[in-house]
C-alpha cells in the first residue's frame, strides 16, 4: 500500500528536527497504529476498513518509510525515543485526550513505552505479536550478526532471514492449501519484500541495536491500568503465544486472543479476524467507560448505590450481545 491521492502523507516535525510521515484515515475516535521492524505504515493496509468507525493514525516511525532523520542521525536510537516520537506526533496533530494505541512486534515495544512514559495519552492498548521481555543474550548477539551482514550485503539479507519467520509456514501439501489462503500469503510476501527493501540500511542497523538494548517491561507493565487486548498468531515463532500468555497474567485488565493459522503478522495474514477483535475490544472499552461515567454522575449527584447498576453485560445492552467480551476479562491461558 502506498499513500493514496485522497489520503496523502502528512509530515509532523519533531522537536529534534526529525520528521514523521503519517497517513490518516477516518474521523472517529483516534487509533494509533505502530508498525513492526523493518516495515512502514503500509503494513496496516488490511485495517483500512476500521476507518469506518475510527480515525486511523498510521505513522512511519523514525527513519522508516518516508521519514527523514536529522543530520548525523542514523535512525532510531532507542525504543524510548520512538515512544517519545509517538507522543510528539499526537501532540503535533492536535489529538486531544487518551487514544487507543496498537503496535505490532517492534511497534508493540514502542506502545509499551508510550503507555509508561506518557500514560495520559493511552486510553487502551493493543499489543500484537510482541512480548514484554528483553532479548536474551543469544537473541541480542543474533541481531548484531544480522546488522553486520546487512551493512555489507544490503536489505536482501534481512528479507531472506526474516520473511520465512514472519508468516505462518506454507502448507507442505500445496494441493490441499485453500486457494485464498495461498494467494493471501503470496501477497504478504510481496508486501513484506517491498517494505524491507525500501528501508535504509542505516535504519535497519540502528533499529537492530535499539531492539537488542530494550529493557524488560514485565514489571513496568504491572502499573498500566488501561484496558489491554493481546493478539498473537497461533503459529508465531518469533513471539510465540506463550509470550502473550505470560503478559495476560501481568496486566490488570487484559484479554488474550490467539488467532489460528497466523504467524508473526496477524493483521496482514488474517485482517478480517484481527479487525473484528479490535472493533469488539474498542466497542467494549467505550461501553464500559460510558457505564462508569453514568455511575460517577450518580455518585456526584448523591444517588444511592444500586447493586448491579453497571450496565455492561446486561440483557439488551450492547455489551451483553453475542460476540462481546469484557475487555477487563483475563481469559485462561492457552485459548487457541
Amino acid at each position: 500500500m502506498t499513500s493514496s491521492a485522497d489520503h496523502p502523507l502528512q509530515t509532523v516535525l519533531l522537536p529534534d528536527g526529525a520528521s514523521l510521515a503519517v497517513e490518516i484515515h477516518g474521523e472517529g475516535p483516534p487509533l494509533l497504529l505502530l508498525h513492526g521492524f523493518p516495515l512502514d505504515h503500509s503494513m496496516w493496509v488490511g485495517q483500512l476498513p476500521l476507518a469506518r468507525s475510527y480515525q486511523l493514525i498510521m505513522p512511519d516511525q523514525r527513519g522508516f518509510g518516508a521519514n527523514s532523520c536529522p543530520a548525523g542521525s542514523q535512525g532510531p536510537a532507542s525504543i524510548e525515543q520512538l515512544a517519545d516520537d509517538a507522543a510528539a506526533l499526537l501532540e503535533g496533530l492536535g489529538v486531544q485526550g487518551p487514544v487507543a494505541v496498537c503496535g505490532l512486534s517492534m511497534g508493540g515495544y514502542v506502545a509499551q513505552h508510550l503507555a509508561v512514559r506518557h500514560p495520559r495519552l493511552v486510553g487502551s492498548l493493543i499489543l500484537v505479536d510482541t512480548k514484554l521481555e528483553a532479548d536474551t543474550p543469544e537473541a541480542r548477539a543474533g541481531r548484531g550478526e544480522l546488522a553486520a551482514k546487512v551493512s555489507r550485503l544490503g536489505q536482501e539479507v534481512v528479507a531472506r532471514a526474516m520473511i520465512p519467520n514472519l508468516l505462518a509456514a506454507a502448507s507442505e501439501d500445496a494441493a490441499h492449501q485453500p486457494p485464498l489462503q495461498a494467494q493471501r500469503r503470496d501477497q504478504c510476501v510481496l508486501e513484506l519484500t517491498r517494505m524491507i527493501h525500501a528501508c535504509p540500511v542505516a535504519t535497519i542497523t540502528a533499529a537492530l541495536a535499539a531492539l537488542g538494548a530494550r529493557p524488560d517491561m514485565s514489571q513496568a507493565m504491572r502499573g498500566v491500568a488501561c484496558p489491554v487486548l493481546l493478539v498473537v498468531g497461533a503459529l508465531d515463532t518469533i513471539t510465540p503465544p506463550a509470550c502473550l500468555e505470560r503478559a495476560a497474567g501481568i496486566f490488570p485488565h487484559a484479554r488474550l486472543r490467539i488467532v489460528p493459522d497466523c504467524g508473526h503478522m496477524t493483521p496482514l495474514e488474517a485482517p478480517e479476524i484481527f479487525n473484528a477483535e479490535v472493533e469488539d475490544f474498542l466497542r467494549g472499552v467505550a461501553v464500559d467507560r460510558a457505564a462508569a461515567g453514568v455511575l460517577e454522575g450518580d455518585r456526584l449527584a448523591g444517588a444511592p448505590a444500586v447493586a448491579g447498576r453497571v450496565v455492561a453485560g446486561q440483557p439488551g445492552h450492547p455489551a451483553g450481545q453475542a460476540g462481546h467480551s469484557d475487555p477487563g476479562a483475563n481469559p485462561a491461558a492457552g485459548e487457541r
